[in-house]
């Protein structure tokens, strides 16, 4: 049986990390576990409104996940395969990350 790769999912997943911003969203939120957006934006020093719309990009492409608790949204990544691309990008262990 042909193992079928989907070329065009694995690009969309390739392109939404390609932005700095929400690679360094995505990292944070495997390294710390789920957040919500005020804890990233003390974190990473950028606006809710910046960080806000990273994310919706990041749910769009499947990257993260969210969450309600009362008035509060909380994200984590999505999948052990985010996980391994990211591990990879910065030579860490998938196994160490939080989902």
């Amino acid at each position: 049986m042909e193992n079928r790769v989907d070329y065009t999912a694995q690009a969309a997943l390739l392109k939404a990390l390609s932005n700095p911003v929400r690679l360094k969203i995505v990292h944070s939120l495997l390294v710390n576990g789920c957040r919500n957006v005020s804890c990233m934006e003390r974190g990473t020093g950028m606006s809710q409104s910046c960080i806000s719309q990273h994310l919706q990009k990041l749910r769009s492409a499947g990257v993260v996940t969210a969450e309600r608790s009362g008035n509060e949204v909380y994200y984590k990544a999505a999948s052990q395969e985010v996980a391994r691309l990211v591990a990879a990008l910065f030579g860490e262990e998938a196994s160490s990350y939080v989902l």
